[in-house]
This record gives structure tokens, sequence and C-alpha cells, in this order.
């Protein structure tokens, strides 16, 4: 063939042309401390149990969540999140295990601690959504809905007996309007004035939840439409993270990750705050479906769909892979 001039004279082919080469020029690392693992841990058993609906995950034991944290923590992970799993006759309306010192969460995080002192980031999941008999974020008012005002006298409660337990960082999920601002305030007049908040600012009413429900033996009745956020938009979760700004939140979130990356991205562009993305049980679940059916690599699909994670502009990424990723890494 008949060359002509130089044509083509860009040729972006040649940073693509070997393993090394591709490694140098990329753009976006993962790396271990950018990730945080979700846990469960239930109440009443002697071994953990495994959940169906996201193979490799699984309930802990308080013992077996020791073992986790200890093994996050050598592979490089930053940080465990955790969720308590109550047993069932421990449910009631209010949610009164999330404020029981002796709640398996409270009961969990001082173990935690106490294993790993400060050299992991122990997080607590502060919702009520795990300990009410209903399965809602909030307290019901006469007329079956969640109250919003009388659900954050709660949160303030769990705030402060979730930083006596040892948290170093609270995550409010529920979705109520000025969780941060009561949070904050409840944390600095009871001496934790150093315990953090990452704020789930931006957190949507999505279908890939599904999982997640049996991971912590949700007894939800209804849906969570009137306080999780709308899939269709995306001004109001613009709106929701200048809120939680001001409100004084330390860090903030978007929750699911994969499905909205677009969010994920115009929240990193606007905010001078760490941005944390929730890689969540739908999410983890696809892959482990379709990689054991052979249709996708697992271990390439994962790393991939983390990477996109991150190129969005996440700074950390929640994901039920983090420490088999983190070895890797």
């Amino acid at each position: 063939m008949t060359k002509y001039g130089s044509f083509p004279g860009a040729r972006p082919r040649r940073l693509r042309t070997t393993p090394a080469m591709r490694r140098m020029v990329a753009e976006t690392r993962l790396h271990p401390a950018d990730l945080i693992l979700p846990a469960f841990v239930r109440e009443g058993i002697s071994a953990p149990v495994e959940i169906g609906a996201m193979p490799g995950v699984v309930q802990h034991t308080r013992d077996s969540l020791k073992k986790a944290a200890v093994e996050a923590l050598e592979a490089g992970v930053s940080g465990i999140m955790l969720f308590g799993v109550p047993e069932e006759a421990k449910k009631d309306a209010a949610g009164t295990a999330g404020t029981d010192p002796d709640g398996i969460l409270q009961v969990a995080l001082r173990d935690v601690r106490a294993e790993v002192g400060d050299e992991l980031i122990v997080m607590s999941d502060l919702c009520l959504d795990e300990t009410t008999d209903h399965g809602h974020c909030g307290v019901l008012d006469e007329q079956g809905r969640v109250d919003n005002d009388a659900t954050l006298e709660r949160y303030a409660e769990m705030a402060q007996v979730q930083a006596d337990a040892g948290a170093h960082v609270v995550g409010p999920s529920g979705m109520m309007d000025g969780q941060v601002g009561v949070i904050r305030d409840a944390l600095d007049q009871t001496g934790h004035e150093d315990v953090s908040i990452l704020a789930y600012t931006v957190k949507y009413s999505s279908a890939f939840f599904g999982p997640f429900r049996e991971a912590v033996g949700s007894s939800l009745k209804g849906d969570r439409k009137t306080y999780q956020q709308d899939p269709a938009n995306t001004r109001e979760s613009l709106r929701e993270l200048a809120l939680d700004l001001e409100e004084g939140a330390d860090m903030v979130m978007v929750k699911p990750a994969g499905p909205y990356l677009d969010i994920l991205a115009r929240v990193a562009d606007a905010v001078d705050v760490p941005v944390a993305a929730y890689q969540i049980s739908g999410e983890y679940a696809m892959i482990e479906a379709a990689a054991q059916r052979g249709w996708i690599d697992r271990d390439k699909a994962i790393m991939e769909s983390l990477t996109g994670i991150k190129r969005a502009g996440a700074n950390m990424i929640l994901t039920y892979w983090a420490t088999e990723v983190a070895k890797q890494l």
C-alpha cells in the first residue's frame, strides 16, 4: 500500500502497544487505600451465614467479623462499614436495638475497635431500617408515614451510642431532611467532635438494593420512595449535596455507584471534600451471577467496574470485593 505523507499523523495506538506502556500512561489507578469493606454482623448465630443473593458474602458472627476486619487491614483496605442484624424478636416500631448500647451493632463496633484500634477506619451505618419491625429507615406516624423530625431524634441518639462504642465515622443513610445537622450537633454536644460524618448525600430508590434486603434481614413493608431519591432526577442530588455540606458533612457519598456515574462525576466536580461511592449489592450480584454462568470474566469485570467508579471521581469506594481486590493490587 502506498503511503501519502505521514498520514495518519496522530497514532494514539502507540501508547497501547504493551502492558508496560499501558500501565505507564494510565490516567486512573486503583489503590487498596481507596477501598472500604461493607460488612454484616448478625446476632444469635454461631457460624457465618452465606447470603444467597451475594455469593461470597456472609452475615458474620462477632468472631468472624473481627477476623474479616484484620484481613482487610492487612490487605491495605482503609475502612470497614458495619451493619448490624439483630434477632427478629428484638425489632420494634422505634428500632430500639439501634440505640441500645448492647445492641448488636454497638457490640460489634467495640469488638472491631478493640481488634484494629486506629489502624483501620471503623464506620457504622446510622439508620433504623435493620432494627424496625416495619423495615423503614425511621419511625412512623399515626398514618404509617415516616416521620422525619421524630426520626431525627432517634438518629441523634444513635450517633451518640455509635460514637461511644468506637465508631470513627458515622454514615447516616436514612435520607431524612436535616439528618447531617442534627447528628453533627449530637456528636459535638456529647464530646465526639472528632467523629466524622460520611453523608449518604445521594441515595436513589434503586432496584439494585434487592440483595441487601436479604443481607440485613429486612422487614420492609412498602417502599422507600418518599425519602430515597427518584432515579430520574439530577438537580435534586445537587440540592441534597449543598444542604449536607452546609450542615457539616465531612465526606459525601453517591449510592448506588455504577448506574449513577454521571451523578458521581457531577458531585465530584462540585465539592472540595472527599467523595465516596457505594458499589451496592445488586451491582455485586450481577457480576457474580454472570461470572458463575461463564458469561463474563469475573476478575476483569470487577476491576473494570471499580476503575469506572474511580474514574468518575470517587476518592473512596465501598465494595464487597474490597479485601480481595486490595490483595490483588
